[in-house]
C-alpha cells in the first residue's frame, strides 16, 4: 500500500512468486512433534502467506524475492540457523482474508512455527488474531494498516505503515493551520487507515480534512476525480494500491486535479512510474523505498542477490526474513523467547536503520521524498530519519 499504491501501497498490491531456492528443504520431510520432543537439528517450519495472484500480485513477488535475498543475507548463503534448516510453506491467500485465515491455520496445524507475508492490510487484520489465538510469532508484510501496529504480542511488521507515509506527506505541507485537505482513496482497508492518519496527522495539526473514498470495484473514475476538483483542496493526499491506478491518475489529470493543487502520494512501483507520463513532474511523492534511496551495504547485498534491482516492496520481504532469523537465533522454537528478541531489536536493513519498537512492534525506519526528475526516473530529494516519520505508540491490545 504507499499512499498511493500507487503508492505502493498499498494497497499497499502481489504476482507469481519465485521459489525459495535457499532453504526450504522439501514439506513433509518432519513432523510437527520433532520441535516439540526437543530434536535441536529439526527444520525450523515458516509459512509465507501472501498474494501470489489478485490485485497486489506483483507486490507480493516482490516481497518473495525480498524474503528468498534475506533469508539468503541473514544465513550467509546457508538457510539455516544454528543448524537448522528454515524450512518454508508457500500459500496463496489472493488477497482474500477467507483464505488467508484457513492457510495459516493449516500451516500451524502442521507445526508451522512463524507466519509471515499479508501484502494486504485486510489480510493482516485477520491472520493476526490466528496468530496469537495459536501462539505463534506473525510478521506482517507490506500490509499498511495501522491496525496492525499493536494488535497483539504476537504480531510484528517488516513494512511501513499508513501513519508513516501520513507523516511523510506532512513534510510537503509546511505550516497546515487553515488548510484544507482531502484524502482521495480507495474504499477499503488500506485507504480507510489513510483517511483515519490524514485526518490525525495533518488534521491535528490544524487543516480540515474531507474525503473522497472509491469504490474498490471502480472502474471510471472521472465522477470521483470531478469531486476532487470541486473540492478546492489546498494539498490532495492521494492513497491507492494495484491495477487501476493508471487510470485513476488519467482521471485526475483530465479533469485538471494535477494543475490545481499540490498533490502528494506514494511513489509506487516501477512498473506504474511510465503512468504518470507529464503528469509525473505535478506530483510530490512520498517514498516508502525506490532503487538508489538507500546505497547501505544491506541494500548493495539485497540488490545483488534479488538480480541487481530492487523495487518496492522488496526491503519488506528482506526485512521479514532478517527478522525470522532473529527470533529462530536467540528463540528456537519459544514464541515468548522469539518476541523477546524482537522487541527492541535494531538493525541495518535494505532501507536504511531499522528498529523494532518494543511498546507496539512498529517497525522505525527512514522515508523519503522524492521528485521525477526530467528523464522520467525518481529523484532523492530527502530522507528523513525513523523519529521524523515514527507513528504514536499504540496500547498492545494483548
Amino acid at each position: 500500500m504507499s499512499a498511493t499504491m500507487t503508492r505502493r501501497s498499498r494497497r499497499h498490491a502481489l504476482a507469481g512468486a519465485a521459489l525459495l531456492a535457499v532453504a526450504a528443504a522439501a514439506v513433509g520431510c518432519s513432523s510437527p512433534q520433532d520441535a516439540a520432543s526437543g530434536d535441536k537439528n529439526a527444520p525450523v517450519k515458516v509459512g509465507l502467506v501472501y498474494s501470489q495472484s489478485g490485485a497486489l500480485a506483483s507486490y507480493g513477488k516482490q516481497y518473495r524475492e525480498g524474503f528468498t535475498a534475506g533469508l539468503a543475507y541473514a544465513t550467509n548463503g546457508t538457510g539455516k540457523v544454528n543448524g537448522r534448516t528454515v524450512e518454508i510453506t508457500e500459500a496463496d491467500d489472493a488477497g482474500d482474508p477467507n483464505k488467508a485465515v484457513s492457510a495459516a491455520k493449516d500451516m500451524i496445524g502442521k507445526g508451522v512455527k512463524i507466519l509471515a507475508g499479508s501484502t494486504a492490510s485486510g489480510v493482516a487484520l485477520q491472520v493476526a488474531p490466528i496468530a496469537a489465538q495459536n501462539k505463534v510469532l506473525f510478521i506482517s508484510g507490506p500490509a499498511a494498516t495501522d491496525g496492525v501496529t499493536g494488535i497483539n504480542r504476537y504480531t510484528f511488521r517488516s513494512g511501513r505503515q499508513s501513519y508513516q507515509d501520513v507523516l511523510t506527506a506532512k513534510s510537503f505541507a509546511g505550516d497546515a493551520t487553515g488548510k484544507k485537505v482531502l484524502v482521495f482513496a480507495q474504499d477499503s482497508a488500506f485507504g480507510k487507515a489513510n483517511e483515519a492518519a490524514v485526518k490525525a496527522v495533518i488534521g491535528g495539526a490544524g487543516a480540515t480534512v474531507s474525503s473522497v473514498l472509491v469504490p474498490a470495484t471502480a472502474t471510471d473514475f472521472t465522477p470521483s476525480a470531478a469531486q476532487a476538483k470541486n473540492a478546492k483542496a489546498d494539498l490532495i493526499f492521494v492513497a491507492w494500491a494495484g491495477t487501476t491506478a493508471s487510470a485513476m491518475w488519467q482521471a485526475l489529470d483530465q479533469q485538471g486535479v494535477l494543475g490545481s493543487t499540490q498533490v502528494v502520494t506514494g511513489l509506487d512501483q516501477k512498473s506504474t512510474w511510465p503512468t504518470f507520463g507529464a503528469a509525473g513532474g505535478k506530483i510530490s511523492f512520498l517514498s516508502h523505498f525506490f532503487d538508489g534511496a538507500v546505497d547501505n551495504p544491506v541494500a548493495k547485498a539485497a540488490r545483488e542477490k534479488v538480480g541487481g534491482s530492487l523495487d518496492l516492496f522488496h526491503p519488506d520481504g528482506f526485512t521479514a526474513a532478517q527478522l525470522v532469523v532473529r527470533a529462530i537465533a536467540e528463540g528456537g522454537d519459544d514464541v515468548e523467547k522469539q518476541i523477546k528478541a524482537l522487541e527492541g531489536y535494531s538493525f541495518d536493513g535494505a532501507k536504511g536503520k531499522l528498529t523494532v519498537r518494543a511498546e507496539d512492534h512498529a517497525m522505525l525506519q527512514p522515508m523519503f521524498q522524492v521528485k521525477f526528475g526530467s528523464g522520467g526516473q525518481p529523484e532523492l530529494v530527502k530522507a528523513l530519519e525513523p523519529q521524523e516519520c515514527a507513528p504514536p505508540v499504540a496500547a498492545m491490545k494483548s
